[in-house]
C-alpha cells in the first residue's frame, strides 16, 4: 500500500487508490475512444472541438489560470497544438491506439534531454539508466514498423512524445497549482488555434462534410475525451495530488499504456506481439525507475506531465 508523502504517514485510503486506478484505466481506454472518433472526424478537427468543448463554458467559470499568461499560451500551443495535431495525425495514418499509449511514453526521454539543455539540470545515474531503458523499450517496438503501423505514423507519435517533453519542462517552470483549471485555459488556447489549421489543412469542405455526417457515436467519443478524460479526469488527478503528494500519485500514471494496450486488443482486435510486451515492460520500468527518488519527494512535475491524455 502507497504511503502519503512529506512526512505524512497516514495510509492512501482505498477508495482513493481505487479513484487512480479508475482515472488511468480511462485514460488507457482514451486511445480507444480516439481511434473511433478519427473514424469520424478529420485529426485536427477533432482536436479542436475536443478542447473547446474542454474550454466552453469552463473557462468562464473556473476564473484565471494563477500562472503568468506567456506559460499558459506556451503550454496551450506546444502541448495542445502540437502534441495532439501529432498523436491524432498519426493515430489517423495508421498508427495502433494501445501502441500510441505506450510509444508516447517516450516523452520520459525528451523531458530529460529537453531539462539539460534548457533548465541546466543534472540528471543521475538512475534517471540515465531509466532513459535507457526506455529507448530500448521503444526501439523494441520500432522494430515491428511495417503495413500494421506505418514508419510515418510512428514518427507522427514521436515527434507527439517530443513535444510533451517540451511541454513538460515549462509545465515544470509554470508550477501551476490547479491542473484543472490550468488545462481549461490550455484549450481555450489551443482550440481556436486548431480551428484555424483544420480549415488551412483540412479544408472547409472536409470539415463542413464531417459535421453533417455527425452522429451519436462522433458525439458519445467527443463527450468522453472531453467530460471523462479531461475534465473530470483532470479533476479527480488534481484532488489526488493535493490530497497524497505528486510522488505518491505519479506512478500511478504508468498504468495507462496497460489499459491502453489492453481495451485496444478486447474492442479493436490489435494484436500484441511478444516484443511489444517486453518493449512496453522496459518503457513502464525505465520511466519508473527515472522517476521514483527514495531519497526525497518528487517534484510535481512528473505526476503532471503524466496527467495530460
Amino acid at each position: 500500500m502507497l504511503h502519503r508523502s512529506a512526512g505524512e504517514d497516514r495510509r492512501v485510503k482505498p477508495r482513493d487508490l481505487a479513484l487512480a486506478v479508475a482515472v488511468a484505466a480511462a485514460w488507457g481506454f482514451n486511445f480507444v475512444v480516439i481511434d473511433v472518433g478519427l473514424d469520424r472526424l478529420p485529426p485536427l478537427l477533432f482536436s479542436a472541438l475536443r478542447f473547446g468543448l474542454a474550454a466552453f463554458p469552463a473557462v468562464l467559470i473556473v476564473g484565471r489560470p494563477r500562472v503568468a499568461w506567456r506559460w499558459v499560451l506556451a503550454v496551450g500551443v506546444v502541448l495542445g497544438v502540437v502534441k495532439f495535431s501529432l498523436l491524432f495525425a498519426g493515430m489517423d495514418a495508421g498508427m495502433p491506439a494501445g501502441l500510441s499509449s505506450l510509444v508516447l511514453q517516450a516523452q520520459a526521454i525528451f523531458t530529460l534531454g529537453f531539462a539539460v539543455l534548457l533548465l541546466r539540470e543534472r540528471p543521475g545515474r538512475r534517471q540515465l539508466v531509466g532513459v535507457g531503458l526506455a529507448a530500448l523499450g521503444i526501439a523494441l517496438v520500432a522494430w515491428r514498423i511495417g503495413p500494421g503501423r506505418p514508419a510515418g505514423a510512428f514518427a507522427l507519435v514521436i515527434g507527439a512524445a517530443v513535444a510533451w517533453g517540451l511541454s513538460n519542462v515549462a509545465m515544470r517552470r509554470a508550477s501551476p497549482p490547479d491542473m484543472l483549471r490550468f488545462m481549461v485555459w490550455i484549450s481555450a488556447v489551443a482550440a481556436p488555434v486548431l480551428a484555424v489549421l483544420s480549415l488551412l489543412v483540412e479544408g472547409p469542405a472536409a470539415d463542413l462534410a464531417a459535421l453533417r455526417a455527425f452522429d451519436l457515436t462522433t458525439a458519445a467519443a467527443l463527450g468522453y475525451v472531453t467530460g471523462v478524460s479531461t475534465l473530470l479526469g483532470f479533476g479527480a488527478w488534481g484532488a489526488l495530488i493535493r490530497r497524497y503528494g505528486a510522488s505518491t500519485v505519479a506512478p500511478f500514471s504508468m498504468l495507462v499504456p496497460f489499459f491502453g494496450m489492453a481495451s485496444a486488443a478486447l474492442l479493436l482486435d490489435e494484436a500484441i506481439h511478444p516484443s511489444d510486451v517486453l518493449g512496453g515492460a522496459l518503457v513502464i520500468g525505465g520511466v519508473l525507475l527515472g522517476a521514483v527518488r527514495p531519497s526525497r519527494v518528487a517534484s510535481p512535475a512528473p505526476a503532471v506531465a503524466a496527467a495530460i491524455r
